[in-house]
């Protein structure tokens, strides 16, 4: 597969998402909560904003390895990387968004809003809608008819190193 289309296909998929499942782990915890995205590049490269007195910030200091995931009812991905914590007020004001001011009811002076840079370094996908869910619906009732499991292609599938 094309490494280029794999990482467009994988864009795609999550590239309508606003939250995502973010998972940090310690030695002995693995730790899953959903993160508003601030934003997302081609790289699958990721801004989330969190609160520098949550315990993410200590979970991230210990492994700064991280997971993301993605999912809907026919869209799913998962996203390997790494996480740094940043407290770069002028990226802050560029990737605010009014609805965070829930969580930092100072706005985006708030002293505890901090951003997690997500840098990426593999994926994985699965697309099932649209036309993609069709082929499968399609390709799935043929291996079911023959008692086989069904085939997948790389814009249904794919594993992608970013």
């Amino acid at each position: 597969m094309d490494t280029n289309n794999g990482r467009n296909n994988l864009h795609e998929v999550v590239d309508e998402f606003d939250v995502a499942m973010l998972v940090t782990h310690t030695a002995t915890t693995i730790h899953a909560r959903p993160m508003a995205i601030a934003c997302l590049d081609d790289g699958m490269g990721a801004y989330l904003v969190t609160d520098i007195n949550s315990i993410k910030v200590d979970e991230i200091s210990v492994n700064p390895r991280a997971l993301l995931t993605f999912q809907s009812a026919r869209k799913f991905a998962s996203v390997s990387g790494e996480l740094t914590v940043l407290h770069e007020r002028q990226l802050i004001e560029k990737l605010w968004k009014e609805a965070w001011k829930l969580w930092f009811p100072q706005g985006k002076s708030d002293p505890d809003i901090a951003l997690l840079k997500f840098t990426a370094y593999e994926g994985e996908y699965w697309d099932n809608a649209g036309m993609q869910g069709l082929k499968y619906v399609y390709d799935a009732a043929k291996a079911y008819l023959v008692g086989e499991t069904p085939k997948t292609d790389a814009a249904q599938h794919a594993k992608v190193s970013l």
